[in-house]
């Protein structure tokens, strides 16, 4: 497990290596990012073991509780979001497995800033989200970053809002795997100082190919404290293709039990159909909520 320290030394040596505005700096993984970037386009720099994803991302059905297979083009759907939260997709049809993707790019370019270009070899960054190297797997990451850069976005969440792609675009050596993603530095303005949450990556690997299971992760992830919700609420925010109800909730009752084994979270249904879920939140949340206390 890698510990603070680490982290601390690994941060320290791509600072330390950074000599000029327009220097690469060379991280111990592997990655090679742009010069200095001015700080509003720093999001925050999370521990190696958490992924950062933006709430309005998680709390909507942007990338959605979906089996693998033909993806639907959506011209400016507007996308199941939690009240507050407006989002509106123009593209391929995205799922989890792309948000492992998309998050792992951001993660990439927390230290350097989000108007960098990050580098990485096609092994190197399908190993980081757990998955195989071989032909069909490479494949997969092509067309995943073909989505995502195919993918037009508005994010609004009342306080922020965002337009435009998911990624820029990038470059790639087919004959030595090795990738330059552009990322865009406006998505910064979702971060904000609390329109995001942590992910476990841990937890999220132990619940790979479970699309709803992630996805509940995810969502949950981004509340402090869950308040109850109806399952037929829960059914419209992760974009479920399930069209019966009762096949749906039978499908969560599962989800469920595979997140409470994995996190160890506690979860039921009532007999009102509302899903409870009491988890302990993270530090920065717990903060959040004692000063929202604390303004009352």
């Amino acid at each position: 497990m890698t510990t603070k320290r680490t982290y601390e030394q690994n941060l320290a040596l791509a600072k330390a290596r950074q000599k000029t505005e327009n220097d690469p700096v060379v991280l111990p993984a592997g990655l090679m990012v742009a010069g200095n970037q001015p700080a509003d386009l720093q999001i925050p720099i999370w521990p190696l073991a958490v992924r950062g994803v933006p709430n309005a991302v998680l709390r909507s059905a942007l990338f959605g509780a979906i089996k693998r297979g033909k993806r639907a083009y959506q011209q400016g759907v507007k996308k199941a979001s939690v009240e507050g939260v407006t989002v509106i997709h123009t593209g391929p049809q995205l799922d989890q497995a792309d948000l492992d993707v998309w998050q792992q790019c951001l993660h990439l370019a927390r230290i350097g800033g989000l108007g960098t270009r990050i580098q990485f070899s096609a092994a190197g960054f399908l190993k980081a989200i757990d998955r195989g190297v071989g032909g069909k797997d490479i494949e997969w990451l092509k067309n995943a970053f073909r989505r995502l850069s195919s993918s037009v976005v508005e994010v609004a969440d009342g306080k922020r809002a965002y337009f435009g792609p998911m990624l820029i675009g990038g470059a790639r050596d087919d004959e030595t795997g090795h990738y330059v993603i552009e990322m865009n530095p406006k998505i910064v303005s979702l971060f904000g100082t609390d329109g995001w949450s942590s992910i476990e990556f841990e937890a999220r690997r132990a619940l790979k190919k479970q699309p709803l299971s992630q996805w509940l992760h995810g969502f949950y992830s981004s509340h402090a404290r869950p308040f109850p919700m109806k399952v037929e609420t829960l059914h419209r925010l992760c974009g479920s293709e399930n069209k019966q109800m009762a096949g749906f909730r039978r499908e969560l009752v599962d989800a469920l039990k595979r997140l409470t084994e994995v996190t160890g979270w506690s979860s039921k249904i009532d007999d009102g159909d509302l899903v409870h879920i009491t988890k302990k939140g993270t530090e920065s949340q717990n903060r959040h909520l004692l000063l929202k206390l604390s303004t009352k």
